[in-house]
């Protein structure tokens, strides 16, 4: 491996988020699909187990709408699992991701969004892990209707991992 470019990724890798944002902007697609190689390449590491609180679920504990992901499959980008919608007795909802398994990425996010390209999203945070359960709320006044679609999406290169199209 070419020691400029692991530096170059151990310097990507070392900056603030919005400032690899800035710096995308300025790489060839070549330098963008070598640095998400390497990222890639680190492995899917993180892992997190997060419990259902059957309490704050509903009764029936079922979701209103449950999807798979599909990965882009491109050998960088990658995500498979289930994304469920689940009702909470609070009147409010959550996206739980199941058996989540994400090729790893720098800023993945998980958004609720009407495309395939988070042209208009609702922002659910950062992805916790790259693998396991994981719980996100979803603001109260989301329309499930209208963002139906669940995205891993890196902010710092604008490139989707994988997407989920939740059915009711």
């Amino acid at each position: 491996m070419n020691t400029d470019s692991s530096v170059a990724f151990e310097e990507f890798n070392k900056m603030s988020e919005n400032e690899r944002v800035k710096t995308v902007k300025n790489m060839t697609n070549e330098q963008k699909n070598h640095m998400l190689v390497q990222f890639a390449e680190l492995g899917n590491n993180s892992r997190m187990d997060d419990s259902l609180n059957i309490n704050m679920a509903t009764e029936s504990n079922q979701s209103s709408e449950t999807a798979t992901f599909v990965g882009v499959n491109d050998g960088i980008h990658n995500a498979e699992g289930l994304a469920k919608i689940i009702p909470l007795s609070s009147n409010s909802n959550i996206l739980r991701l199941e058996n989540l398994k994400v090729t790893n990425g720098p800023d993945l996010y998980v958004y609720l969004s009407t495309d395939k390209g988070a042209s208009d999203f609702v922002n659910l945070g950062k992805l916790k892990a790259n693998n396991g359960n994981q719980n996100y709320n979803i603001p109260s006044d989301t329309d499930l209707s209208k963002y139906n679609t669940v995205l891993i999406w890196c902010k710092a290169f604008s490139v989707l991992f994988g997407s989920a199209e939740l059915k009711t």
